[in-house]
């Protein structure tokens, strides 16, 4: 069985370490996890993984977030994966730092990259993986916000954090998605 397991982000080392790019961060975790190498696509850096005899096939979009939608579409198809085997990771400013919500489908939000998703897929219905953020402070705009790098304070939660989501991931692998989220929702 293949799987396309997408992280959200933006290209560059100037987002390298930002909230937004929680998406990639997972994405390099699980990569690290199979000790796998990531390598330029189309539309995406890719690596494939194997686990428990799945393939994984994990991009990080280079269409900047808001396009998205592209790169996703792009590989489902060319690695013929069904939509239910897709899981898109991304951050979520209205989830607490931390947070980790698993869903069958729903609408964007507001995610940018996530309409992008939508849209081009033409439905709402796949799997994601909401990663919390938290709120931004204050009078602070949220796209601003997310595009901060995590303050070191936060290393051990956000360390904590990929831990479980790439725990979420293999568990929505191996065990599907309803017991993924009833293990790590919350």
């Amino acid at each position: 069985m293949k799987y396309l397991i997408a992280g959200l982000g933006n290209i560059g080392a100037e987002y390298a370490n930002t909230r937004h790019n929680i998406g990639f961060i997972v994405a390099d975790a699980l990569a690290l996890e199979g000790k796998a190498v990531f390598t330029p696509g189309r539309l995406a850096d890719v690596t494939k993984v194997k686990y428990k005899g799945r393939i994984l096939v994990v991009i990080k979009p280079s269409t900047y977030m808001n396009l998205s939608g592209k790169a996703v579409k792009y590989w489902l198809n060319k690695e013929t994966i069904p939509l239910e085997n897709l899981l898109v990771a991304y951050d979520d400013v209205d989830l607490p730092l931390g947070t980790l919500r698993l869903r069958p489908g729903g609408g964007s939000a507001g995610q940018k990259g996530m309409q992008s998703i939508i849209e081009r897929l033409g439905t709402e219905e796949f799997p994601r993986l909401r990663i919390g953020t938290g709120r931004p402070p204050g009078r602070q705009v949220a796209a601003d916000y997310v595009l901060e790098d995590f303050p070191s304070e936060d290393a051990v939660m956000l360390e904590e954090t990929l831990d479980r989501a790439v725990q979420a991931v293999l568990t929505f692998l191996e065990h599907g998605l309803e017991r993924a989220m009833n293990l790590y929702n919350g």
